[in-house]
Order: structure tokens, then sequence, then C-alpha cells
């Protein structure tokens, strides 16, 4: 190179500084060719460190899921617990009004049976009395009846609701992580 150059005119130590310089910029370029190069032991052991990121990642998914899945089933054992109650004391509601109707019953009709003794030119009159009682009571007893069976039916309902907000967020939840977990392979890869 140094002759090829001394021969298109220039001087010899024209022509190595030249060579020279060019060695420097070319063993250079190499330098930070292989300064960014990684060999296979540092490959191996980014991917070590990265697989045992993501097995971490993992557990802590699992951890999570299994906390949140308990809390739902906590969560939804104390809301039909509460159902239960609730049933409980609307059973109990209808037995006291159920046992006051037929007391009031009971009651009306001694109350005839004495008065149809002594009064029997009046009792066509307290029977029809009666009788409007009775269906009145048995109206009221209809309505409470038609009362609790749709607040059961809404109760119901906001059961299956809340079964379908959980279904969702547990859905949700596990997309989210997948999401997650495709996001740093995505990463690191």
């Amino acid at each position: 190179m140094v002759q090829l150059l001394e021969g298109s005119g220039f001087m010899t130590q024209q022509a190595e500084v030249i060579v020279n310089m060019m060695v420097n910029i070319t063993n250079s370029n190499m330098d930070v060719t292989y300064g960014d190069m990684a060999t296979k032991i540092q490959q191996e052991i980014m991917l070590q460190k990265v697989m045992s990121h993501i097995t971490a990642v993992k557990k802590d998914m699992i951890i999570l899921e299994k906390s949140e899945f308990s809390a739902l089933l906590t969560d939804n054992e104390k809301i039909k617990g509460e159902l239960l109650q609730l049933k409980l004391n609307l059973t109990d509601v209808i037995n006291k009004r159920r046992a006051d109707a037929m007391l009031d019953l009971n009651v009306e009709k001694s109350r005839v049976k004495e008065m149809t003794a002594d009064f029997d030119r009046k009792l066509i009159g307290t029977r029809n009395e009666l009788m409007e009682m009775h269906s009145e009571q048995d109206r009221h007893v209809t309505q409470t009846n038609m009362k609790i069976d749709t607040e059961v039916a809404g109760l119901k309902t906001m059961l299956e609701a809340h079964k379908l907000d959980t279904i969702k967020y547990l859905a949700g939840s596990v997309f989210t992580c997948l999401t997650v977990v495709l996001g740093f392979y995505r990463i690191w890869m």
C-alpha cells in the first residue's frame, strides 16, 4: 500500500502515515464491532436470568390468582349467608302474619258462634261480614306472597349478576396476567 501511494506521488513518510491511519481506523472499527457482540456464555447467562424472572412472575401470578379467588369465594359465602338470613326473617314474618290472621279468624268465629245463640236474626249480616274479612285477609296474604316472591326473584337476579361480575373479573385477571407474561416474553425475546 505504501509502494502504491509512493507510485502515485506521495512521499514515503506521507504514505506510511496514511497506511498507519487506515490500520488504526480499521482496528478501532473492529474493536467497536467486537465490543457490541456477546459470547455464547453471556447469551446463556442472560437466557437463564430471563427464565428465572419469568418463573418468578408466574409464581406471583398464581399466588395473586389464588388469593383473589379465595376472597371471591369468601364474599360469595357471605352473600349466601345473608340471603339465608333474609329468607329466615321473611319466613318468620310470614308465619307471624299467618298466625295473627288465624288468631283473628278464630276470634271472629267464636264471636259469631256466641252471637248465633243470642241473635238468630243477625246471623246473615254476621256471615257477610266474616266472608268479606276472610276475602280481604286472603287478598292480603296473596299480596304478601307476591311481594315475597318478587323480592326473592330480585335477590336471585342480583346473585346471578354478582356471579357474572365475578366470572368477568376472573377472566379479565387471567387475560391481564397473560398479557403481562406475553409482554415480558416479547421484551426479552
